[in-house]
């Protein structure tokens, strides 16, 4: 017995190929190669092309929610969060290990070393991308697609009246004084 294939979004498969391109030429310029300039990340104020990879993997993420909660809307609330909630942290552990394992190192020359879980980056791209899935996703449950809408524009608002008058700074959108780093730093500490 074949288990039948769930239809496919052909776009966003080609979406998410072509993301996963960019990241490659992004992230592996050569052997000793230096990275081609305009794949830089921006230093703050500006925008590259290596700057459009992660809001294209939230993006698809974003996408094909409502195809993969199609798929257990027969299922309990309580079920689906379960689900979504196991697929989160499934994301945040694996981007977590992935943090952690390219930090080996050789020690003296005799040994491998890790640097200790306690001076790992908490919150890289596959955790922030785990958190992002999660927020959507359970957001998508409760309310329609114009509830939705609304609620991602009030948040966009809201953030922009945070970032720019909830800073001391005299540049609310500085690298150094808006408040979104005040709050990481507070919460997390300093960048590692």
């Amino acid at each position: 017995m074949t288990k039948e294939l769930k239809p496919r979004l052909v776009s966003l498969d080609v979406f998410r190929g072509m993301t996963i391109f960019l990241m490659i030429i992004v992230n592996t310029p050569g052997a000793g190669a230096e990275p081609y300039a305009p794949l830089l990340h921006a230093e703050w104020h500006g925008l590259t092309l290596t700057d459009l990879v992660f809001p294209s993997f939230l993006f698809a993420v974003g996408t094909a929610i409502p195809f993969a909660g199609s798929t257990l809307t027969k299922l309990s609330n309580r079920t689906r969060i379960l689900k979504i909630l196991r697929r989160t942290i499934l994301i945040f552990l694996i981007g977590y290990f992935l943090n952690w394992y390219t930090s080996m190192h050789w020690v003296e020359g005799r040994h491998i070393g890790f640097v200790p879980i306690n001076r790992l980056r908490i919150l890289g791209v596959l955790q922030r991308i785990a958190l992002c899935y999660f927020i959507a996703a359970v957001l998508s449950i409760y309310f329609k697609t114009k509830q939705l809408v609304w609620i991602s524009a009030i948040l966009l608002l809201a953030y922009w009246l945070l970032l720019r008058w909830g800073s001391e700074s005299a540049d609310p959108y500085s690298i150094l004084g808006n408040l979104a780093r005040r709050i990481d730093v507070a919460i997390i500490g300093e960048p590692r």
